[in-house]
């Protein structure tokens, strides 16, 4: 089914100027960056989580740790996404036990990505909270699953997406919606 660009909803400048929002309400409501830790979900997580990282270095003049969580062995709808699964190491350099987590993902939907994350974390240790950041909440969620820092909501029908696109990723930087569209 082919998809059709509706609107873009952030550019560039709205994208940084978000992640250091973000990174500024992440220090606060932490207490500082001192047991912190962020941790990116394979593919766009990553960067995003790079990104506050480097704001919040900004902000505390403290390196928080980043580590890279791939949830593939972990989704629910494994034979769905593709017939032979592509896994990606996860790098955690660091231990996640007594850790404060911040998982962070572009797109929060239905909330089945977050609880793979999830348990891929507890299989490393036991941290002393997980929080969730993203850079998009469009709602419709299957799960009980609600994120403590939003870049932004998005009111989104069924049959729209909303692609985020990060330079590190993409060669390009923005968020668009776009739809799904009958041949």
């Amino acid at each position: 089914m082919p998809i059709v660009e509706k609107a873009q909803l952030m550019s560039a400048a709205e994208i940084d100027r978000t992640l250091r929002r973000l990174a500024h309400e992440i220090v606060e409501k932490s207490g500082g960056t001192g047991n912190l830790a962020l941790i990116g979900i394979r593919r766009r997580g990553v960067p995003l989580a790079q990104r506050i990282a480097k704001a919040m270095n900004a902000i505390d003049n403290v390196e928080v740790p980043v580590g890279i969580l791939d949830i593939t062995l972990y989704r629910d709808d494994l034979s769905k996404v593709a017939p032979q699964a592509v896994l990606q190491s996860s790098e955690i350099p660091f231990t996640v036990d007594d850790k404060d987590l911040v998982l962070v993902d572009d797109v929060l939907y239905t909330g089945r990505t977050i609880r793979a994350g999830i348990n891929g974390l507890f299989d490393l240790g036991r941290p002393s909270r997980i929080r969730l950041c993203v850079l998009i909440d469009r709602g419709h969620r299957e799960m009980p699953v609600e994120a403590q820092y939003i870049g932004r909501s998005v009111q989104t029908s069924d049959s729209e997406i909303i692609e985020v696109r990060l330079r590190e990723i993409d060669n390009d930087e923005r968020v668009v919606l776009v739809d799904r569209v009958a041949e």
